[in-house]
Formats: C-alpha cells, structure tokens, sequence
C-alpha cells in the first residue's frame, strides 16, 4: 500500500474524527484550491484504495482500521447511500434472506429502483439494478440496521414473489 501525502492524510484525517464514512466533495472542498485540485486528490485516494466513488457526488471512506484497504459494510446500508435513501427497494433473494424466508445467502443484492440498471461489483457483492416504471414504485417498507434506514419489500410481497417462481 502507497502512502498517503500531507494533503491526502489531511482529508482522510478529517473525515475519521468527524466520523462521515459516507461523504460528499462538500464536505471537503476546503482542503483544495479549487476543483481540479480536489480531482487530482479524489483521484490519488481512488487509486490507493482509501475511497470509493458510490454514485455520481457521494463517497465512501475506508477506514483506517481496515487491514490492507479491505473494508465490507452491509450491503443494504451501500444501497441506500447509492440511492440517497429515495427511489429503490431491496427485492428478490436478498429481500427473502432478510425477512428470514430462506436460508440460503444471496449471492448478489437485486434492487427495482427508477434510474438505474445494470450490475456493480463493489465490497464483494453485485448489485443488479432492475429498472422500474415510477407507478410501481410501492409495496417496500423501511427497515434499519443501527442507526441507518433503508427499503425492503415487505414481507408479504416476497412471499408472493417467492410462491409465483
């Protein structure tokens, strides 16, 4: 592993004490002079595995504590960062896993939400997006795992779900 210069170890610093794992380029504009300053530090902490870029303005930081830059968070908590909590549900086997109806742990994390699809390989595990029309944007509840919330569909629907397959 790389080190980190002054200005790097500044940023990963700050962010540590404040404790903000999930942060924004706002929250640390004030160590750069302006934004291809910022690009270039981003860039270097990209490349030495102490950031990683969750959606288009939100970042995760890995911890000091990590052992060799390998960090996992729950999956569902990575979800709802990607997602800024709005416009998604968790579905599918990570849904049924979660309410206890299987046993079996999902191999990857299905999500109907309205502006992505595709897969995403991060922390371990995929991510495939399902693309959904805005009208069918129901039947999830919010659940939490420690102090952060997140959608899963309900119990009820994946039952259903789990019948018709």
């Amino acid at each position: 592993m790389e080190g980190l210069s002054g200005r790097e170890l500044e940023i990963v610093s700050f962010l540590e004490l404040k404790e903000k794992y999930f942060f924004t380029r706002d929250d640390v504009k004030k160590f750069s002079k302006n934004e291809n300053d910022m690009n270039v530090y981003f860039h270097r902490l990209k490349k030495k595995k102490r950031i990683v870029k969750l959606n288009k303005n939100k970042y995760f930081l890995i911890p000091v504590k990590a052992v060799d830059c390998f960090w996992a968070e729950h999956p569902f908590i990575i979800v709802d960062e990607i997602f800024n909590g709005k416009n998604y549900f968790i579905k599918g086997m990570a849904a049924a896993h979660y309410w206890g109806l299987v046993d079996q742990i999902p191999t990857q994390i299905e999500v109907a939400c309205i502006n992505k699809q595709g897969k995403r390989k991060i922390f371990g595990f995929t991510i495939v997006f399902k693309r959904i029309r805005p009208e069918s944007m129901k039947g999830f509840v919010k659940k939490k795992i420690g102090k952060h919330s997140f959608r899963v569909l309900s119990k009820e629907k994946v039952k259903q779900w789990l019948k018709s397959r």
